[in-house]
């Protein structure tokens, strides 16, 4: 079975330096890198099975943003926000792309990682050559947003791993239908029991800070310069839309094929948010825009 090997990169904020924890998959020479990165609370560990996928045609780099999983805390928690993990995501491109022949890399991000994927995109220079965007646009729905907001800052805590696992399956429903053992391995990935015994979330629960401090002005600022940044996206770009999701509009997703980089749609029936994209068929979509074949 072909492993990853773990690497760190040492990161900056305003608050000072930070550890980036990040997996590769591949050959270590692969001039070509798909960037795989994740939701708001998940890892780097849910791309496994695409990036295991992936492996033979790229050299496939999936990080943990800081705040979740091997990487390190801020010491700031008002530093979680996008802007934050573009920066990091160029000081890791720096990394990977040194001295390479190719200065480009693709880009597979699902929710919170589209968006990051999405503001590097945009940037003048862009070393981002193909996007993909895994349920997320720029208008996003103020309730899934609460609910998500919610769900970050519970700080809750497990008497047993299986009633961990219990409470991610519960809150996870809308991934879709997964096998108890695909559903163990959502779970597994975000579970870390505590020196007390007890189990909980591996993510710094300072990441609710600025969901709390969103104000209705600052979340329509926010979505009028997700649109800017997405007019100013040139590279070919995939919307994948969970067809029962409730961040993304099916509304937007239409807008979204009519501006900007006119996003090409696949909709994916009986998923909500996110597509977790461990299940053949939907790899098949990513492999289909990203090579040209399934």
């Amino acid at each position: 079975m072909i492993e990853a090997r773990i690497h760190t990169v040492q990161c900056i904020s305003p608050a000072g330096l930070h550890q980036m924890s990040y997996k590769e998959w591949g050959a270590p020479d692969n001039p070509n890198v798909l960037v795989c990165v994740h939701g708001v609370t998940r890892v780097a560990d849910d791309f496994d099975t695409l990036a295991r996928a992936m492996a033979s045609d790229y050299r496939v780099v999936c990080p943990d943003v800081v705040g979740r999983g091997r990487s390190g805390w801020l010491a700031n928690p008002e530093f979680y926000r996008v802007p934050q993990y573009v920066s990091d995501m160029v000081t890791l491109l720096a990394r990977v792309l040194a001295n390479g022949e190719r200065q480009t890399v693709d880009w597979f991000g699902t929710s919170m990682g589209g968006l990051i994927g999405l503001g590097l995109a945009s940037l003048p220079h862009s070393p981002v050559s193909k996007l993909v965007l895994n349920d997320i646009g720029p208008t996003l729905a103020p309730e899934a947003l609460q609910r998500i907001g919610d769900y970050i800052g519970q700080d809750l805590r497990f008497e047993t791993f299986e009633q961990g696992a219990q409470f991610v399956r519960d809150v996870s429903r809308s991934f879709g239908p997964h096998t108890d053992a695909e559903w163990h391995k959502l779970a597994t990935d975000v579970l870390r029991q505590a020196e007390d015994g007890t189990w909980r979330r591996h993510y710094d629960m300072g990441l609710a800070l600025p969901f709390r401090a969103a104000t209705p002005e600052s979340a329509a600022l926010d979505e009028a310069m997700l649109w800017a940044a997405y007019d100013a996206v040139r590279c070919p770009t995939l919307l994948v839309r969970g067809a029962e999701s409730d961040l993304l509009s099916a509304q937007t997703a239409q807008v979204m094929q009519g501006r900007g980089p006119k996003a090409q749609l696949v909709e994916i029936a009986g998923v909500g948010h996110a597509p977790t994209f461990v299940h053949d068929d939907q790899i098949a979509i990513a492999r289909q825009f990203l090579l040209g074949r399934s």
